[in-house]
This record gives structure tokens, sequence and C-alpha cells, in this order.
């Protein structure tokens, strides 16, 4: 039985990051599973579900090397994990305003409330230094109406945020 653990890695960015930690992972006979990887404020993140035979501590060895020789932080947890169980959102909440604190928990405990399942969130900051702007673009599962989450974000457009609700064409094929 395979053993399932996510692999986490953060550091400054840089070319051959991804080549460098899976040419690793592969030589050590790790198998990839599901995967994340971005670019924040300069840094790389990846988040990687990696499975094998061999224990946690194993693969933490393996990877240890190259995170250090790429000043790279690295974290390992192990998971229940598996494959093929990818939700698929079936909604998009997008949200502008000047920035401010709190835009983030308001949002996303409005939701919560719902029972909305966030399965993605990216967000930036545009505009000036002098005049910033928080853009947040999230996908995401319910089981409700758009109706019944425009209701539970309603409040906050009258905070200055502008936050709209709409469904994702879900039909693949």
């Amino acid at each position: 039985m395979a053993n399932w653990n996510m692999l986490t890695l953060v550091g400054e960015d840089r070319p051959g990051i991804v080549a460098r930690v899976t040419e690793a992972l592969y030589r050590a006979g790790w198998n990839l599973g599901e995967a994340s990887m971005m670019r924040l404020g300069g840094n790389f993140t990846i988040m990687l579900m990696v499975s094998g035979e061999a224990t946690r501590s194993d693969l933490e060895e393996v990877v240890q090397p190259v995170a250090q020789s790429l000043g790279l932080q690295l974290h390992v947890d192990s998971i229940e994990g598996g494959l093929h169980r990818h939700m698929v959102p079936n909604i998009q909440v997008r949200v502008s305003g000047a920035d401010r604190a709190g835009i983030v928990a308001k949002v996303t405990g409005a939701l919560a409330s719902t029972g909305f399942n966030i399965l993605e969130l990216e967000s930036d900051v545009a505009g000036s230094a002098q005049q910033p702007v928080y853009i947040m673009c999230i996908q995401g599962y319910a089981e409700t109406t758009v109706e019944a989450l425009e209701e539970a974000v309603g409040s906050i457009g009258e905070e200055g945020v502008q936050v709209s609700v709409s469904p994702i064409e879900t039909l693949i094929g």
C-alpha cells in the first residue's frame, strides 16, 4: 500500500526548481499526484502530493539536499490521499475594492456560512501604493443557489467592496 505525503517547498523563485525537485523524486521511486505550484511576491511555492512505499522520513531525506541547495524551506505531512477525488467547481466569486484588512475574512466567512467549499483562491493587489486595490477570485463548490450566495455576501458590497457570484459551466465533453 502506498503512503501519501503532502510535500511543501517555499523559497525565492529561480529557474529549475520544479525540474530538480521532480527529478530527485523520480530517481528515488516516488510517484506524483495532484500539484499546485505558483509564484507569489517573488517566491515560488510547491504543494505536491507524493506517494510511495517508503516512509515520510525517507521522502525528507530525498528532497532535503535539493531544497538546501536551492534555498527552499521544506515541509512534509503524512496525509490520507488518493487520486481522482478532485471536486469540480460550480461557482466563481470575484471580489475587488480598496485594499484594507478583513476583506478575505469577511467574504470567506459569509461564503462558509452557506456551506460553500473553496477549491481555489487567488488574490493580488493592484493600483498604486497610494491607492491599492484588492482583487480576489475564488472558485468553489456549493449546493445552494447563486442567489443565496449573493445574499450572504450582500452586506460586504455596502462596505465599498464589489462581490460578484456566478455559476461555472460544468459540462465536460
